[in-house]
């Protein structure tokens, strides 16, 4: 308990740059994630396309080889300094842009479960493209794909160690700033793990809450 009890705010201060990253990168994945979903069922082709090539390009891109356009490529054109909060900001966009291909997926996934006679009847009572996905059919989309977003959201979790490579705080750097002092690091691990361990579980009590309530508003 030492290795927890003597480093207690160096352990708040990880544990909070990981909860910054997963918010962050969390709302800017769910935001942009709707849009390109949404293109990416567009009746206009240049929509799809766009939402097409984002996706396939992006999620077949190690996420290790985006932080390091982010963190090296693009500050340069930006004439930005690399302070730590640019690098915070950095990492939650890379984290963010990257989660957002798969919340697309997965939003997809659940626009296509939604009969299409409902998008008719939409169309046909004069609503545009934009007011038949917001107003009928991301609301009943977003029912359907709680579990495999849950799913996402947690592997975005586990992916805000990778920005520990990139100067940023979190707990997945925590290691090497206790090894400085002499501390065990395989003991630093198994509390890291413990936390991740209980963080995923609350997001796992989360996803039973949701599913449970909108169960209910069916």
């Amino acid at each position: 308990m030492g290795v927890i009890t003597d480093y207690l705010p160096l352990w708040g201060e990880t544990l909070l740059g990981t909860i910054v990253l997963f918010f962050g990168g969390g709302a800017l994945a769910l935001v942009l994630g709707t849009l390109v979903g949404a293109m990416r069922v567009s009746p206009v082709p240049i929509a799809r396309g766009i939402g097409i090539l984002y996706v396939n390009t992006i999620r077949n891109t190690p996420l290790t080889l985006v932080f390091f356009a982010f963190a090296f490529a693009l500050p340069p054109l930006l004439g930005l300094r690399l302070t730590s909060g640019v690098s915070l900001t950095l990492a939650i966009s890379a984290l963010g842009i990257y989660t957002a291909t798969y919340v697309a997926e997965t939003i997809r996934s659940g626009i296509n479960t939604v009969p299409v006679g409902q998008a008719e009847a939409a169309r046909a009572l004069g609503l545009t493209f934009g007011q038949v996905m917001t107003l009928v059919v991301l609301p009943q989309a977003f029912r359907s794909v709680i579990p495999p977003m849950m799913s996402v959201f947690i592997a975005l979790l586990k992916n805000t160690t990778v920005a520990a490579g990139f100067s940023v705080v979190n707990l997945g750097s925590i290691r090497a700033n206790m090894s400085e002092d002499g501390e065990n690091q395989f003991i630093v691990l198994l509390w890291v793990m413990a936390i991740f361990v209980a963080l995923v579980l609350l997001l796992s009590w989360a996803q039973r809450a949701l599913e449970n309530r909108w169960k209910v508003a069916r």
